[in-house]
């Protein structure tokens, strides 16, 4: 059976009827068209499907649409602001932290979480923290440089 599921993403507020335990990532990309949102795995294995719900990372293919009711969903669409790219965004473009650019996303918005809870991480609290998102073309260095970065970046 379905069910209208009220949420806000990227600062507008958003109604869909679906089915309860359709995964997020679906509606984000299908209904929504945000298509920033990666599908890599279905498992949540490799968090290029990351997105924030309420400020945390969740792994949007293994989370079902009815848990977004009511909260705020954040894609790499609604970082920028103003014309601005995010502080993250912009470390991760001076960094080069890119190859393909399919995990990018995911990794940005993991690293968003992280710099909001713990805004100077130690290298080992960043890679514990990162270690979800894989980047098959192993750009690992650059994206530990980025991170780095927007953490000094947004101490300023």
């Amino acid at each position: 059976m379905d069910v209208t599921v009220t949420f806000t993403v990227n600062g507008q507020e958003k109604t869909i009827t679906s089915d309860p335990q359709r995964p997020l990532l679906d509606v984000l990309r299908e209904e929504l068209h945000l298509t920033g949102t990666k599908y890599g795995c279905g498992e949540g294995r490799c968090g290029a499907c990351t997105v924030l719900m309420d400020g945390q990372r969740v792994l949007s293919c293994v989370t079902p649409v009815a848990q977004a009711d009511k909260q705020r969903i954040t894609t790499i669409e609604g970082l920028a602001t103003g014309g601005s790219l995010h502080p993250v965004q912009e470390a991760f473009l001076a960094e080069g932290a890119m190859q393909c650019g399919y995990c990018t996303p995911g990794m940005i918005l993991t690293c968003v979480a992280l710099l909001a809870k713990n805004p100077k991480p130690t290298d080992e609290e960043i890679a514990e923290e990162m270690n979800v998102n894989l980047c098959r073309c192993n750009g690992y260095v650059k994206i530990l440089n980025a991170v780095r970065r927007a953490a000094e970046k947004m101490q300023r």
